[in-house]
């Protein structure tokens, strides 16, 4: 219980008070796009870049690490992939979008800032390396299996094209992707502009939880209740226990356990919605996915932590 009231709810506190002043009408649809714009599109994007440029690359990219998380991952878009298709009778399109919602978990928003207050900023490294493979091999997955079902014969390199595009315009992924240029050039990095940068990026997560809530509390609970109500429990539920049990398997150190289990159990993140937006597929399960899975989090977050070393 300790956990729950001192590490998760003040984050969801954070999350709370933006919905709230966004539904009294304190803060604008338009001020809150604003302010997601600075941190998924800057502030967050330093952070990453500071974190990937100073980050051990040997050390933390451990294949046991990743193997962990993301097969997990992958089990939960199969999960959601098929159990649209076969068990709810949605196309594949709109099977492909549901996928997406379980395989997309909520590893900088609520990942990040709960792996954090538990454990403190050093036990982030993992989380880091996590991170800085989740937008591309989730969209490079997503995107893939969405362009291929749609092309129909249309080609691979047209594919590809797609998912290139899709990668290279993705702020997330640019500042990553500049992380990785200055750590394994070893290109020093000016302290003022690293001072800058710091200043930029610590404010990224606050920022982020804060325009959350607001950008939460334009859906609402509706419809296709039996379809998102199984889309969370993969989310919460399937992902965390194959990452769990993988990671007990391959022996991987309690630091790199303790990243990989929270950061699986999270909620699907607001990109499940972009992704459903940006092809106009299943809009509605995916952003009452979002919601309801962020809102279920803050108790099944607490129920995976307690099994954690």
């Amino acid at each position: 219980m300790q956990a729950l009231v001192e590490v998760i709810l003040p984050v969801f506190l954070v999350v709370a008070a933006g919905y709230g002043v966004t539904r009294v009408g304190w803060m604008t649809e338009a001020s809150v796009d604003a302010l997601m714009k600075f941190a998924q599109n800057f502030a967050i994007p330093c952070l990453l870049f500071m974190a990937i440029a100073r980050l051990d690359l040997g050390a933390e990219f451990d294949w046991r690490l990743l193997s962990a998380f993301y097969a997990g991952a992958v089990a939960g878009f199969v999960a959601g992939l098929f159990g649209a298709r076969y068990l709810f009778g949605r196309d594949w399109e709109d099977a492909v979008a549901v996928g997406f919602v379980c395989l997309f978990s909520n590893s900088l928003l609520l990942g990040l800032p709960i792996t954090e207050r538990a454990y403190g900023e050093a036990a982030l490294a993992a989380n880091f390396a996590i991170v800085a493979l989740h937008s591309p091999v989730c969209y490079i997955i997503g995107i893939t299996t969405m362009e291929g079902i749609r092309a129909r014969g249309r080609g691979v390199v047209s594919t590809l094209g797609r998912v290139v595009k899709g990668m290279a315009t993705n702020a997330l992924v640019i500042g990553i992707a500049l992380g990785f240029v200055v750590n394994l050039t070893g290109l020093p990095l000016h302290g003022t502009l690293v001072q800058a940068l710091d200043l930029i990026a610590r404010a990224g997560l606050p920022t982020a939880l804060f325009g959350l809530g607001g950008v939460l509390c334009r859906y609402r609970p509706e419809g296709d209740l039996r379809l998102i109500a199984y889309a969370v429990a993969v989310s919460l539920l399937l992902h965390p226990a194959v990452t769990w049990g993988l990671g007990k398997g391959l022996a991987i150190t309690d630091a790199q356990f303790r990243s990989a289990v929270i950061t699986a159990a999270m909620a699907p993140g607001v990109n499940a919605y972009v992704f459903a937006n940006m092809y106009g597929r299943a809009k509605r399960v995916a952003a009452t996915s979002v919601l309801a899975g962020t809102v279920t989090c803050m108790l099944t977050a607490w129920l995976w932590m307690m099994t954690l070393p």
